[in-house]
């Protein structure tokens, strides 16, 4: 049997002496020793702080949430953030000040330029007396202001703002590409639904009305799983679900098909129960049972199998979905995972790849063994905690 592997990548991981982790946390100690070091410290731990917020992009709540630590990084008196339509939050001295902050942010919202703005002010005490309000940017696209306020308007306090302002422009960045990650991964389910749907649910139905006369209470039961089948996979909520879902979901699917095919169809899963809470993708298993059952053993002459193992390796869970039936030529597939050929001969299958890169990484795609006449083994590999993956 020949391989074709998605990719293959293998990390370890290395203990670390206790006596370094001593030194680490000794070092953090001595760290204000220095005050450049505790000012570097300092300054790292407060963007640490900041960053979080933003990454849901430029909104109300981010952006309270992140105005006092970014006020910090700049050591104004004052900070105004607004998006291009609104201010989303004012902090610091001079509350006063708030309502004339987007008014004063206009400016640059339209041509994108930095402002050095004197503020005028009837109270004594108040220590806004200027302003640098300075764009805030996404694929060049001016999306929001930032304005620090001050006594004075210095240059020290012009270069902080631009420089803080590009450190923002970088998280907004991160928020845009999560949130274009996400819509790709929802287009892509979507136009999984498709590709599967049309094809199941005519063999499905066809297969339930054939025991509408002969056997009801069996039609009936069929129904019901068909409907639950349905509901599941055309659900409208969450990236993510247990392995413990999407296995019911995959045993309902080898009901309906059992009902055509009879006992042509034999399928054996082999289950540890350690991994069934683990979150994976939505839809990454059916699409690959549905490639076994339509394109393994729809065709070839005989008894039909289906293994289905989902075992414990530690971090890691390991899936395998394998047939005994027609193949593959390997040369085909490696253009199908590609992207270069019709995916017709491999329902789902370089969806679902494409869909663990993204959200694993490339290490975690499809491996594939198979050969013409001699079956198709899809391996699956993921890790059970992963940063962003979660069922909820």
């Amino acid at each position: 049997m020949e391989y074709v592997f998605g990719a293959a990548v293998i990390a370890g991981l290395v203990g670390v002496p206790a006596f370094v982790l001593w030194r680490v946390m000794r070092g953090r100690r001595e760290l204000g020793t220095s005050p450049a070091e505790r000012a570097t410290f300092e300054t790292l731990h407060t963007a640490s702080l900041a960053g979080p917020p933003l990454r849901a992009g430029l909104t109300s709540e981010g952006a309270l949430r992140a105005s006092r630590h970014l006020r910090e990084l700049l050591g104004s008196s004052a900070l105004a953030i607004t998006d291009g339509e609104r201010l989303l939050v004012y902090d610091g001295a001079g509350e006063h000040h708030a309502p004339e902050a987007f008014e004063q942010a206009k400016a640059t919202l339209a041509d994108g330029r930095t402002q050095v703005l004197a503020i005028s002010c009837d109270l004594l005490e108040c220590p806004v007396r200027h302003a640098v309000v300075v764009p805030l940017t996404t694929d060049d696209r001016v999306v929001g202001t930032l304005a620090a306020f001050g006594p004075h308007a210095s240059a020290g306090l012009v270069r902080a703002a631009q420089e803080v302002a590009g450190w923002v422009d970088s998280q907004l960045e991160l928020a845009e590409l999560h949130r274009s990650r996400t819509l790709l991964m929802e287009a892509e389910v979507r136009a999984l639904r498709a590709q599967i749907s049309p094809h199941f649910i005519y063999n499905s139905l066809t297969a339930i009305a054939s025991f509408v006369r002969t056997d009801p209470e069996r039609a009936r039961e069929l129904l019901l799983e068909f409907a639950d089948f349905t509901r599941y996979s055309f659900r409208r909520h969450g990236e993510f679900t247990t392995l413990a879902e999407e296995l019911r979901s995959v045993e309902r699917y080898l009901v309906l098909e059992r009902a055509r095919f009879g006992d042509q169809l034999q399928v054996t899963l082999r289950i540890a129960p350690e991994v069934l809470p683990v979150a994976v993708p939505f839809l990454c298993l059916q699409p690959l049972v549905e490639n076994a059952v339509r394109h393994g053993l729809e065709s070839k002459d005989g008894v039909g199998r289906i293994t289905i193992v989902a075992e414990d390796a530690g971090a890691e869970c390991g899936i395998s979905v394998e047939d005994d039936g027609l193949g593959m030529d390997p040369d085909r597939l490696r253009r199908i995972l590609a992207g270069e050929a019709s995916s017709s001969g491999g329902v789902g299958l370089a969806n679902v790849d494409e869909r663990l890169r993204q959200v694993y990484g490339d290490e975690y795609g499809l491996v594939v063994e198979t050969a013409p006449g001699a079956g198709t083994k899809v391996n699956v590999r993921l890790p059970k905690y992963h940063p962003g993956v979660s069922a909820r």
